[in-house]
C-alpha cells in the first residue's frame, strides 16, 4: 500500500460542553500526532497529500502517502467554524456520526437502540453538509443511518463517499448498504469503499467463529476476574479506563484464540469472500462506484488480507475473477481520487459564486 488514511475518530460521548470539550481535546491530539509523523519523525518517509495530484506526486517520489480522515464529528460541538479548522489541519473526509447519534446525524446503531435524535441530520448537520462542500471535505456516510445518508444526498452538491461499508444484500448488518442507498450513491456520482471487516463481509459465518470464541473468551475472563462488557458498556467508559478495559480485553481475546483454534473453531472469513462484495457492488451499481477499505485499526481483517503486507492477494483474486489493471487500479484508488478532484473542484465553484 502507497496511501495510509490517518482516522482522527473520537467515540460517541454526552451531548453537552464537557463531552464537546473532551472530544475536542482528543481530536486536536490526533491531528497533531499526525502532523509530528509527517513532520518531524519521518519527513523522508511519508508526506501529508492534501489533493490527488500530491498523492501522485508523493508516490512518485517513493514516499508513502499519509491522508487524514475524521470519524465522527462529535469534535465540532456547536462551532460549525471547526469544520473549516479540520479542513485546515489536513481533514479530507469528515463522517457526520460514527456508533450512537452525535449533535448533527443520527447513526447506524439507532437501528439495535432505537435511538433517533434527528430522524437524519440535525439543522446543524445540515449545516455542515453545505460547509464541507464549499470547503471541500468529502462527505463520509459509513456510519450515519441510512434517513441521515438519504437526506446528505439530497442536500450535497457533491458526491459522497462511504469509507468503510460493504453489501447489506450479502451481509445483513446496519453498517452495510442496502441496494436503494447504494443506487442513490451511484446516482450521485460517489464511492462506496468495500470493506474487509470479518463480521460485516459474513455475518453468518463471522456468527458462527464468534459464537466459540465467545466461549472461550468467558472461560479466560472468568480466569482473570475480569468483565467483558457490551459494547455501549464500555464507550460509556471514561477514556482512561475505557483504554485500560481495551488493553486487557485483547489479551483475553488473545489467549482465548489460541485455545480455540487448538479446538477447532469455524473457519474465518476469507479474501474471497470480501471480494464476493466487491462483485456484487460492481454489477449493482458500476465498477467506478466502488472502492477497496481495510479498516484494519477498526477491528478490519480478513483471513489472506490481516495487514498491508497482504494486500497482493486481494489484487490477485481480483486478477482471478478477471478484473483488468486499470479496473484494479479504480477500484485500489482511482475511484476515491476521482471523487475527491470532484469534491474540490465543486467546492471552488461554490467559492467563486461568493
Amino acid at each position: 500500500l502507497d496511501v495510509a488514511w490517518f482516522v482522527v475518530y473520537t467515540s460517541q460521548g454526552l451531548l453537552n460542553e464537557e463531552g464537546y470539550a473532551s472530544a475536542y481535546e482528543n481530536a486536536v491530539d490526533k491531528f497533531d500526532a499526525i502532523h509530528r509523523l509527517v513532520d518531524e519523525y519521518a519527513p523522508e518517509q511519508i508526506e501529508l497529500a492534501l489533493t490527488s495530484d500530491d498523492v501522485r506526486r508523493i508516490v512518485d517520489s517513493g514516499k508513502m502517502v499519509a491522508m487524514i480522515g475524521v470519524e465522527n464529528a462529535y469534535p465540532l460541538g456547536t462551532d460549525i467554524g471547526r469544520v473549516e479548522e479540520f479542513y485546515n489541519r489536513g481533514a479530507r473526509y469528515i463522517s457526520l456520526a460514527h456508533t450512537g447519534p452525535s449533535q448533527l446525524s443520527d447513526a447506524h446503531s439507532g437501528e439495535q437502540t432505537g435511538e433517533w435524535l434527528h430522524n437524519g441530520l440535525s439543522e446543524m448537520g445540515r449545516e455542515a453538509v453545505a460547509e464541507m462542500n464549499r470547503l471541500g471535505i468529502m462527505i463520509d456516510i459509513s456510519h450515519p443511518s441510512k434517513a441521515s445518508i438519504m437526506q446528505t444526498l439530497e442536500l450535497s452538491r457533491a458526491p459522497i463517499m462511504a469509507s468503510h461499508s460493504s453489501a447489506r444484500a450479502l451481509s445483513d448488518v446496519s453498517r452495510n448498504l442496502d441496494d436503494e442507498t447504494l443506487h442513490a450513491i451511484a446516482a450521485n456520482g460517489g464511492v462506496v469503499q468495500a470493506v474487509a471487516l470479518g463480521s460485516f463481509v459474513s455475518t453468518d459465518k463471522a456468527t458462527a467463529r464468534r459464537e466459540v470464541l465467545a466461549e472461550f473468551e468467558a472461560e479466560v475472563a472468568a480466569e482473570m476476574d475480569f468483565e467483558i462488557l457490551g459494547r455501549g458498556q464500555m464507550f460509556r467508559l471514561p477514556m482512561d479506563e475505557r483504554d485500560i478495559y481495551r488493553e486487557t480485553m485483547a489479551e483475553v481475546q488473545r489467549v482465548a484464540a489460541e485455545r480455540a483454534e487448538a479446538a477447532g473453531v469455524p473457519g474465518r472469513v476469507n479474501v474471497a469472500d470480501f471480494v464476493d462484495h466487491i462483485d456484487y457492488m460492481v454489477n449493482l451499481i458500476g465498477l467506478e462506484h466502488v472502492g477497496i477499505s481495510s479498516d484494519f485499526d477498526g477491528g478490519g481483517g480478513v483471513e489472506g488480507w490481516d495487514d498491508a503486507s497482504e494486500t497482493f492477494n486481494v489484487t490477485l483474486e481480483l486478477v482471478r475473477r478477471g478484473y483488468t489493471e486499470e479496473e484494479i487500479a479504480m477500484l485500489w484508488s482511482g475511484n476515491l481520487l476521482r471523487v475527491l478532484d470532484e469534491v474540490q473542484a465543486i467546492a471552488q465553484e461554490i467559492q467563486s459564486e461568493g
